[in-house]
């Protein structure tokens, strides 16, 4: 599943961010990352240890959890705390995968189930960037605007394409979640939005307890906690 997810952050919370991260100091994206990613890697990222991208970060993170379709997409057990990157002059990141398993500040390692990529700039301030993922469909461009976020499966190849007018400021991270399969996660989403709309059209019909109850039980059996 790929889904876009619209106001994340408010106006207010994206602009205190974008000048936090605007005025820090950046460094080369190579250093973060693997020795396949390096390859192919051409832009600047925070370093780990920054304190704005601690500050800036955990705001993110508070924000997901209070945002009720990215919860249910999810599913989220575990969230890496934000990265942070930025591609200008033709900077670019071609086509690699995600690596399998990170790790927590805390030392625990995590598996990387879905992939996550937050906007900071509109798609008219850059020309370029685009992020390309591929799947089973063919390929999907995305440039979001400012604010949204892009959810996909962790598994799939991407890549940045070349950003050749501005700059594309945005924060990427992983997670894993309480459902690893990703057509199971796909299934009790599409149940969950389905039973919200069957609850505001007819908030009195019998069938919403009934299909709450199924969903509630696949994930008893389906999670991973």
């Amino acid at each position: 599943m790929i889904l876009a997810i619209p106001d994340i952050l408010t106006g207010a919370e994206l602009g205190e961010a974008r000048a936090q991260l605007e005025a820090t100091e950046w460094i080369d994206g190579k250093a973060t990352a693997g020795h396949q990613g390096a390859r192919v890697k051409d832009n600047q990222q925070l370093a780990r240890d920054n304190p704005i991208a601690d500050e800036v970060g955990a705001r993110i993170i508070a924000a997901l959890h209070k945002n009720p379709l990215f919860v249910s997409a999810a599913l989220p057990l575990h969230i890496l705390p934000p990265m942070f990157n930025r591609y200008s002059s033709g900077q670019t990141f071609g086509t690699h995968v995600d690596g399998s398993i990170r790790t927590l500040p805390t030392g625990q390692r995590i598996r990387t189930d879905l992939s996550c990529t937050l906007f900071f700039g509109n798609p008219e301030e850059y020309d370029g960037g685009e992020l390309i993922i591929e799947d089973t469909y063919g390929e999907k461009s995305v440039k979001l605007p400012a604010g949204h976020l892009i959810l996909y499966p962790s598994t799939s190849l991407h890549r940045v394409t070349p950003v050749t007018r501005g700059t594309r400021l945005c924060a990427f991270f992983w997670l894993q979640s309480m459902i690893r399969d990703d057509t199971r996660r796909t299934l009790l989403f599409d149940m969950d939005i389905g039973i919200q709309r069957v609850a505001t059209d007819q908030p009195d019909h019998t069938g919403v307890i009934q299909l709450t109850g199924v969903y509630h039980n696949l994930l008893r059996q389906w999670a991973e906690v």
